[in-house]
């Protein structure tokens, strides 16, 4: 690579590989940099759904009080609908700076080395993180369509805000997950191509905590008080977070056993 790397990046970077039980790997520029815009574009990647949910809660309470008929809310619906194309632009931003960095890290290779099969969603995210990231979209958005209809008058206003808002986050968590399955492998020998494979892991797994769509309903259906919907809300909530601790804990202990075998080989 053209520019200098810090030595504290490459430290980072042996860190890293450390971690990933990948110490016979050379910490290089080239994952050093690669390391240090994921670092970058994770923390974008929170900031930008932490000034949504923000933005979020102010377009709700700038209509309030409604009038009982439920109208003239139109305003807010648009400018929550700005902000769900902001949210998604700028996801699709920070994913064209990660692949700008990578392309730029693997210009100077002297080969490129690919896997023989392209690894898939299957590998990459995981089945069990799949469908717990399907059933918890699903199941937010049957809960939201239900409140929506159960809800009359200027009640259904919350359900809107939050039917809004979970359709953005979902298509930001598509075109994120999409730009992880399909950006192009930067290795240029077994051991990067290993820890590129780990990145690309890390990255789905961050990408699949739908942390949004746990915090939605704060900022709006919540507003209406512990109804029979919210009570599900709140059970869907915990219900969804034990399922995810319990996924995390599994995919640990088989990373661990995996690692203890190859160890013991």
């Amino acid at each position: 690579m053209s520019k200098k790397v810090r030595p504290t990046a490459l430290e980072i970077a042996r860190q890293w590989l450390a971690g990933h039980g990948l110490t016979g790997v050379e910490p290089t520029p080239m994952l050093a940099a690669r390391l240090a815009v994921r670092r970058r574009a994770r923390l974008g990647a929170a900031i930008l759904p932490a000034v949504f949910l923000v933005a979020t809660a102010l377009v709700y309470v700038s209509a309030l009080p409604l009038q009982p008929a439920g109208d003239g809310f139109g305003p807010q619906l648009v400018v929550l609908t700005t902000l769900v194309a902001g949210l998604v632009l700028g996801l699709s931003l920070l994913n064209r700076w990660v692949r700008r960095v990578d392309r730029q890290a693997g210009s100077d290779l002297p080969r490129r080395a690919t896997h023989s099969v392209r690894p898939g969603w299957r590998t990459v995210l995981g089945v069990p993180r799949a469908a717990f990231l399907a059933a918890t979209y699903a199941g937010g958005a049957v809960l939201t369509v239900a409140s929506l209809i159960g809800r009359v008058g200027a009640a259904r206003y919350a359900a809107v805000i939050l039917l809004i808002g979970l359709c953005g986050v979902a298509v930001g968590t598509a075109v994120q997950l999409r730009h992880v399955l399909t950006h192009p492998v930067v290795a240029d020998d077994e051991g990067s191509l290993k820890a590129d494979l780990l990145m690309r892991v890390e990255d789905a797994r961050e990408v699949a905590v739908p942390t949004v769509v746990w915090s939605l309903p704060v900022v709006s259906v919540f507003d209406a008080g512990l109804d029979a919907w919210n009570t599900a809300w709140l059970v869907f909530i915990v219900l969804s977070v034990v399922a995810l601790m319990l996924i995390t804990v599994g995919e640990g202990r088989r990373a661990l056993a995996a690692q203890r075998g190859s160890t013991a080989r």
